[in-house]
């Protein structure tokens, strides 16, 4: 498979060896046949290479270097994708060989750090004599150790100097600082990114275009630790990205932008200037999602820049940057007609009317991003196909998502990114908890992931519940549950972020003309007096679309609703152990003022954010609270 692109890398590098002739030809002395050959080739490759590039979807005014370059990324990922994959499927035959060589490739790597040494890495042979001397973990266990990296000290955990201290999202506590390499992020690429884009185009065959991608990401903040390490998200950033601009309709200046509401305008404007947009791409769900209603509540302004060639005075924008981007605006008064059309339709499958040839939305929809996964095809993006295609987290690649086209989301633990064990659901909560290898989970079963991974997490309880519901060969596939730190828990009922979202979509059903926009909970113990009654209970904050009231008899669903999904919370509602849930309606636009307020809080970039769905702190249930309608 691999030589129909060594079929138009040999032509092409021939033609780039004869401009260089022709351009230099009286620097380089060539036997007389040779030009003769190396012409013909170089014409008999460019014919081949164009009538390719003529063969696929293009954007529309779309320059040949740009096509080009466009063109040999897309051949090489592709061929890369296939390599991969078939590495990772050999690996699936093995599975328990494989996990034992990442683990020691691990252990043997950072066999000289402080931490090597302490564990005595060096004379450990296997699996079983690392569980049997290295505790399972948790954040605390390292914060010491990651204090020391970022004042400057060097081989304390890991071999290598970090290139970010990472933070994560904390949606289920503090946000922890984790470390992050140069080989993490290429060991992401080559087994998450290229793997996906290969199952992506298999599934999607047209997603194989020159079509130009809308990426809604944004240019986090940073700060510096003592000894200079960067600390921020760790996820593609315009930066990291660098050499991949050119195929998304976002031109570079604006990613010099610090704001994100001005900088998702720019996305907006240029997308909406280019009618052939071939996918809509974001880490999450909720960026895309977010992205759509401020297209709804701003579509006017849009407009009007694209009619007159211009962009908005209202966006706060550098002098340079702004003439920069002025220069790309010309006036598109026909273009402007149709989007005006378009928006006085309504909203209700919007997407694929102002971009006809949108073949996808890639984005991670599951998890938290569930709700905005499904609203989306709902609303905004009616009939065009989605594509979650990992299953990762700060600490790193987790699993790969196989089957593009499944509606459930599951996803194949890569058995070379980390070595995994497995605590089941049932020990959770025992001092010392035995774990499992992937050769010994069942199907149908739910565990905590307890990883070791690149960047000096050993035997780390990664807080994610996971079910497995098949296998791959030998390799395990998982649905994500719910997190840990995400569960409501007021008299031991454990109910789940998957459980409560069950319950909530079947009321939400029942309440007629209603739309979820968004929601979270927290457990009354929280917020103490401010909300009155004694008996412990959920205190539910949901924005609707719709609906401006709901009734006391509407409002009881949702408590019965998930009664019948759990029978543990059942019990306790009837010997009246857990008082009625409590249903706020909540203004519009409350949760994405809150997403400001946690994300300034934890430090989080607009790319890697998830909204918490249980409220661990006061200051969040309080901002809902007086936020609500009804």
């Amino acid at each position: 498979m691999g030589c129909s692109w060594i079929g138009v890398a040999v032509p092409l590098c021939l033609a780039v060896l004869s401009l260089f002739i022709a351009i230099n030809g009286q620097t380089l002395a060539m036997p007389p046949p040779l030009p003769t050959v190396v012409g013909v080739l170089s014409l008999a490759g460019m014919a081949v290479l164009w009538r390719e590039i003529s063969s696929k979807q293009k954007g529309d005014k779309r320059t040949l270097g740009s096509l080009l370059s466009q063109y040999v990324a897309v051949k090489a990922v592709g061929w890369l994708g296939r390599r991969q994959r078939k590495k990772l499927e050999a690996d699936t035959l093995k599975v328990m060989q494989v996990q034992e060589e990442t683990l020691l490739k691990r252990l043997r790597k950072n066999t000289d750090t402080f931490y090597g040494r302490k564990y005595n890495f060096r004379c450990i042979k296997d699996s079983a004599g690392f569980r049997a001397c290295h505790p399972i973990t948790t954040y605390d266990h390292y914060r010491e150790l990651v204090e020391r990296i970022a004042a400057g000290q060097e081989k304390v955990i890991i071999a290598e100097k970090p290139l970010i201290l990472a933070m994560t999202s904390g949606t289920s506590g503090k946000s922890a600082m984790l470390l992050s390499t140069k080989d993490t992020n290429t060991e992401f690429f080559l087994q998450g990114v290229a793997v996906c884009l290969d199952a992506m185009q298999k599934a999607f065959p047209e997603s194989d275009s020159l079509q130009r991608t809308t990426k809604f990401f944004y240019t986090p903040t940073f700060r510096q630790s003592e000894a200079g390490i960067p600390i921020g998200p760790n996820s593609s950033t315009p930066a990291s990205s660098r050499h991949m601009l050119n195929l998304y309709t976002t031109p570079a200046p604006a990613f010099e932008v610090p704001s994100e509401r001005d900088t998702l305008y720019l996305h907006l404007l240029f997308a909406l200037k280019d009618p052939s947009v071939g996918t809509l791409e974001s880490n999450f769900a909720s960026t895309v999602f977010y992205a759509f209603t401020a297209l709804q509540e701003h579509w006017q302004e849009l407009v009007k820049d694209i009619e007159q060639g211009t962009i908005s005075r209202s966006l706060s924008l550098e002098p340079k940057v702004r003439r920069r981007l002025e220069v790309l605006m010309k006036p598109d008064a026909e273009r402007a007609a149709q989007l005006r059309a378009h928006f006085q339709e309504g909203f209700g499958g919007i997407a694929k009317r102002l971009w006809p040839r949108l073949n996808l939305v890639l984005a991670v929809d599951s998890g938290s991003n569930q709700i905005y996964g499904e609203m989306l095809r709902e609303n905004y993006c009616k009939g065009v196909p989605f594509y979650s295609p990992f299953y990762a987290a700060t600490e790193g690649l987790i699993g790969v998502n196989l089957w593009p086209q499944e509606p459930h989301r599951r996803y194949l633990l890569c058995p070379r990114s980390m070595f995994c064990e497995f605590l089941p659901e049932s020990s959770l909560d025992e001092e010392i908890p035995q774990t499992l290898l992937m050769e010994e989970v069942k199907e149908g079963e739910s565990y905590e992931l307890v990883i070791t991974n690149a960047t000096g997490l050993f035997r780390y309880r990664l807080g994610d519940i996971v079910k497995v519901i098949g296998f791959h060969n030998q390799c395990p596939i998982v649905e994500f549950q719910y997190r840990r730190g995400q569960m409501l828990n007021v008299r031991g009922e454990k109910v789940s972020e998957v459980l409560f979202l069950g319950a909530l979509i079947k009321a939400v059903a029942q309440w007629p003309g209603a739309q979820l926009v968004d929601y979270s909970c927290a457990e009354s113990g929280i917020l103490g007096d401010s909300i009155g009654g004694s008996d412990p209970h959920y205190q539910v904050f949901i924005e609707l679309k719709g609906v401006r009231n709901l009734t006391e008899e509407q409002r009881y669903k949702l408590d019965i609703c998930l009664q019948k999904d759990s029978a543990v919370y059942k019990s306790f509602r009837i010997k009246g152990s857990i008082g009625p849930m409590r249903v706020q309606l909540v203004s519009e636009g409350a949760f994405k003022e809150l997403r400001k307020q946690m994300m300034a809080y934890t430090s989080t970039s607009a790319n890697t954010f998830k909204m918490h769905r249980v409220l661990r702190r006061k200051e969040y249930a309080e901002f809902l609270l007086v936020r609500t309608v009804s």
